[in-house]
């Protein structure tokens, strides 16, 4: 899987089907030589030598015409030859920022290593791991860098370890978790975008020689920005085509950034966002950056797609809910709102049994006096008002009923309005004598502070003990502003951020592995925080605060490009909707949710009978697919025409679950059929018609779609497979 080679120092990462070299010369600096499609045990120690515009001669006392910013670095520093961006930089006690690692060992063992207070991707029976160690001498600081190959995952995951071994302090400024370089721009940039109600909005820009950087500075990975990006051939697409990719496993401010240079080549990272960071390194004392996963993929997005599912589920989800089959809910949010009255709560959770839901939550509004956002967050006590026998006798209720039990709370924050502020105000995010932005009605706790870590894990663990619960939504719900901390020095302010990150980790470790039965679902208004770091802790994520159906296909399908479905919180809404107005059928709102884990966010209580018979329906529907839905896997499907309509494929060993939903009829429209991928050619399948067809006919001719004569129209298939075929 990794092999070193002494005589040419050439590193190889051999995945099942990927390679990645890097070489070291006879200076000991590190090199990189290619990543893409596998290659055999080569030595390509050709390479460096024949980059004509990178000549170099060296003696033993200098070095004469070493350019380095003609060569493909591994791990580019600040202040030499090269003067693109740097992969790091550091100030040192004497004020300079310039040092020179040189390679002084290596190592290649068995598993991979846990990341000290940061979420990772847990070992496997496959992997390997090279720890390549640096060694500044001038300045006695040693850098590792950590390469992880998981074989039949085909990825790689990368982070660097930082360790001061001199006498005296040094500011690390940038720490990145990866770098690539690639010998040529003719590239086009993917990445995710968006905002509140409208995240992973897939963008793609052809490259030039400019300087790109997709990143977050609100304090979370943000709805803004995912922890994500791309390079792809420009003739790339789902089936064809080369894709490199990095996802960043962090929940705070991040860069990637690909710079075009003068001579063509590109040099892409992914890290810790360097504008609002920087860490004190004392002597003797270490610093690890976050993880980074780094996925190639020489059949297009598809292809890259699967990785990600399959790396994710197996080895960064917690291990109890990777393969478990969600339970369908309904959420008390848009159907009560902060209105909670404890009989119309019992009725919803009545006629939702009687519909087939399995889990009730109940959300905002049952802590505290909270009748709406300016007051209560950190008062983690029922509401004796709206529960006056309070919450056990109303959970008991739940549960007699025949539903699992779930509760919202949003700890990382506090009200002005509250019984927590009023103790310990000097808990929230703020810089002393600055004005404090109230946002939301609410400020940020200071996760940087040991006591408030303390504080939540102690609180939160009470309130799980107390109470028979099984689902937890964990909101987040505004942006970081004056960030400071008054539990930190002038001198640690800088590392505010990160200290948050690390606290927040730390206080979701605690918590996750006290209660392993809770599922915990991660929300930050939506999809503000869903990214790899929150997945470690939490195996789902509300994707997105709108629950508009068509709105959500560019949101579900930009978030399944890395993100596994059974990670994807889904919801059907009532109508009009609460976020835009629009009014979408009851069955396209249906097929669109079954995308992900699905549930309710309406009042089923309040419909009528055969509003409800299809609800029942859509319910029994999605528990014969449910398996094939969060389990199996999933394909992007092309459709005739892409900006108006958009179709999707689930497929596991049983069974087939089509999805199309188109946006806008069309007059005298001809006949379209959907063409299928992924299935066994010679296997046959049975059509809900009850017709047979081969999968290789599936995928040459497709299914008929039918005569579109509607706005927001869906159609769902779902065929069997034949045992015998």
């Amino acid at each position: 899987m990794i092999t070193f080679d002494a005589a040419t120092g050439i590193f190889h990462l051999q995945g099942k089907h990927t390679s990645y070299f890097m070489q070291k010369n006879e200076q000991n600096h590190l090199f990189h030589l290619y990543w893409g499609s596998r290659l055999a045990k080569r030595l390509p120690d050709y390479v460096l030598k024949e980059i004509k515009r990178a000549s170099y001669i060296a003696d033993t006392d200098h070095i004469k015409e070493y350019k380095l910013e003609r060569l493909p670095q591994e791990y580019p520093a600040f202040g030499n030859s090269d003067l693109r961006k740097p992969a790091y930089q550091l100030t040192f006690q004497n004020g300079t920022q310039i040092s020179d690692f040189r390679y002084t060992a290596h190592e290649i063992t068995k598993g991979k290593p846990g990341l000290e207070g940061l979420p990772s991707l847990r070992e496997s029976d496959d992997c390997e791991t090279l720890i390549i160690k640096l060694h500044d001498a001038y300045q006695q600081m040693d850098m590792f860098l950590f390469y992880t190959l998981y074989l039949e995952a085909d990825i790689i995951t990368r982070h660097i370890e930082l360790k001061n071994t001199g006498t005296t302090a040094v500011e690390i400024n940038q720490l990145n978790s990866a770098c690539v370089e690639l010998p040529s721009s003719d590239l086009d940039l993917m990445h995710l975008s968006g905002s509140w109600a409208r995240e992973t909005h897939i963008q793609r820009t052809p490259l030039s020689q400019l300087n790109y950087r997709v990143e977050s500075t609100r304090g979370s990975s943000s709805h803004e920005h995912n922890p994500f990006i791309a390079l792809m051939d420009k003739e790339a697409t789902e089936t064809a085509g080369s894709v490199y990719s990095m996802n960043l496993v962090y929940s705070g401010n991040f860069e990637a950034t690909v710079d075009v240079e003068m001579q063509d080549a590109v040099r892409m990272q992914i890290g810790i966002n360097s504008s609002l960071f920087d860490w004190q390194l004392q002597p003797g004392k270490s610093f690890v950056s976050p993880e980074a996963v780094l996925v190639y993929s020489q059949h297009g997005l598809q292809e890259l797609t699967h990785k990600y599912h399959r790396a994710y589920q197996n080895y960064l989800l917690p291990p109890k809910f990777a393969q478990q089959e969600r339970p369908i809910l309904v959420n008390s949010w848009e159907a009560c709102y902060f209105d909670l009255q404890e009989e119309a709560l019992l009725e919803l959770a009545r006629s939702s049994k009687e519909l087939g839901v399995e889990l009730f939550v109940l959300d905002d509004g049952w802590f505290g006096h909270r009748d709406d956002t300016s007051s209560s967050l950190g008062d983690w006590f029922v509401d004796r008002q709206k529960f006056p026998q309070g919450l056990e006798h109303f959970i008991a209720q739940i549960k007699q009923i025949g539903l699992d039990f779930g509760i919202w709370v949003e700890p990382e924050m506090i009200s002005e309005d509250s019984e927590l502020y009023r103790q310990h105000s000097d808990w929230c995010v703020e810089v002393p004598g600055r004005l404090k932005s109230y946002s939301r009605g609410q400020f940020v706790l200071d996760l940087t502070n040991p006591a408030v870590q303390d504080y939540l894990i102690e609180t939160l663990s009470e309130l799980f003990q107390r109470y028979d619960i099984d689902y937890v939504k964990w909101d987040m719900n505004r942006s970081m502003t004056e960030a400071g901390s008054n539990a930190l020095t002038s001198s640690q302010q800088k590392e505010f951020y990160h200290r948050y990150m690390l606290g927040l980790y730390r206080v979701l470790a605690k918590v996750t592995e006290e209660f392993p039965e809770i599922l915990f679902e991660n929300c930050a208004g939506g999809g503000g925080r869903f990214d790899p770091g929150m997945m470690y802790y939490m195996p789902q994520t509300w994707t997105s605060d709108d629950t508009d159906a068509i709105e959500r296909l560019a949101i579900q399908e930009g978030t399944s490009l890395i993100y596994p479905t059974i990670s994807m919180g889904a919801h059907v809404s009532q109508v009009p909707n609460h976020q835009i107005g629009r009014v979408t059928p009851l069955n396209t709102r249906g097929v669109v949710a079954m995308q992900g884990n699905f549930g309710y966010e309406m009042d089923l209580s309040a419909l009528g009978s055969a509003e409800k018979q299809k609800i029942k329906d859509q319910i029994d529907q999605f528990k014969l697919i449910r398996s094939t839905v969060q389990l199996g896997k999933f394909y992007r499907l092309a459709v005739p025409n892409k900006e108006n309509a958009k179709a999707w494929l689930f497929i596991d060993e049983q069974q087939v679950v089509i999805s199309y939903v188109q946006i806008h009829a069309k007059p005298n429209s001809p006949s379209k059929r959907l063409r299928l991928i992924g299935l066994e050619p010679e296997a046959l399948y049975q059509l809900p018609t009850g017709e047979k067809r081969y999968g290789d006919e599936l995928m040459a001719f497709g299914l008929a779609i039918d005569t579109v004569k509607e706005d927001f129209y869906s159609q769902q298939w779902v065929l069997k497979k034949e045992e015998d075929a």
